[in-house]
């Protein structure tokens, strides 16, 4: 009698997670920029290649720096003041009466916690903002307030895991959409100047002054649009070696 086996499909083996990796997990997420670095990865980069210390997260509190050391077997020291100082968790209030309408704060917010419209009031959604305190520097007319609201809790006391584990998903979606808009409007761009070229090329040009103008204008166009190429392939050379990297 013959029997049969049937094998188990593979198991993926997934990569172990980089010290990078395994700092940025300890890092409260808020992208508040104040350690430096443009957010948190950058921040737990640098402390991964030893360019940055561990003691530059006022978020994350003096709480924030025993974890980091425990994780570098380094000894716990002061968060740097020079970065900021340890407070209770910020919320950002807009007074909705002042707002003028001009999406500084929005375009400014790492998390996407602020909507609204070109000239129309803004508002905080609460459950999402983390406290940075980005949106504050570019309001024009000085409308957006910081309120504490976690009493005397600060640092890590003022903000868990999984609100920290949420602020990074939706600070790495805040990356991938404006990476696509501007993908997106790049492209625009780039049809309206093949349109452009069209239009130019077809135009009459009897004299050798029109025809000599029509050569200029298509040498413009065409420049803009081989700018715009180089630029775009620029930009996809960090991503090719990011998905090779993975690999």
């Amino acid at each position: 009698m013959l029997s049969s086996s049937i094998s188990s499909p593979p198991v993926p083996v997934l990569p172990s997670p980089s010290l990078a990796d395994r700092i940025e997990a300890l890092l409260p997420q808020t992208q508040c920029t104040k350690c430096g670095y443009p957010a948190c990865r950058p921040y737990a980069e640098a402390i991964a290649d030893g360019s940055a210390s561990y003691n530059q997260c006022p978020p994350g509190g003096q709480q924030g720096v025993a974890r980091l050391a425990q994780l570098l077997q380094q000894p716990v020291i002061p968060l740097n003041p020079a970065n900021g100082v340890e407070r209770p968790r910020p919320l950002a209030v807009i007074d909705e009466a002042a707002c003028i309408g001009c999406t500084l704060c929005i375009q400014a917010c790492p998390v996407d916690a602020i909507v609204g419209a070109a000239k129309q009031m803004h508002t905080v959604i609460n459950d999402l903002c983390t406290g940075c305190d980005l949106c504050v520097p570019p309001c024009p007319v000085d409308c957006i307030t910081m309120v504490e609201v976690s009493g005397a809790n600060t640092g890590w006391d003022a903000w868990t895991q999984q609100q920290a584990d949420e602020a990074r998903a939706r600070h790495d979606f805040h990356v991938i959409r404006l990476v696509r808009e501007k993908r997106e409007n790049d492209d625009r761009l780039a049809a309206k100047a093949a349109e452009k070229l069209k239009a130019v090329a077809a135009e009459s040009a009897a004299t050798p002054e029109q025809q000599a103008e029509q050569l200029r204008k298509k040498a413009i166009i065409q420049a803009a649009i081989e700018r715009a190429r180089v630029k775009k392939e620029q930009q996809a050379q960090p991503s090719i070696k990011d998905s090779k990297d993975a690999q």
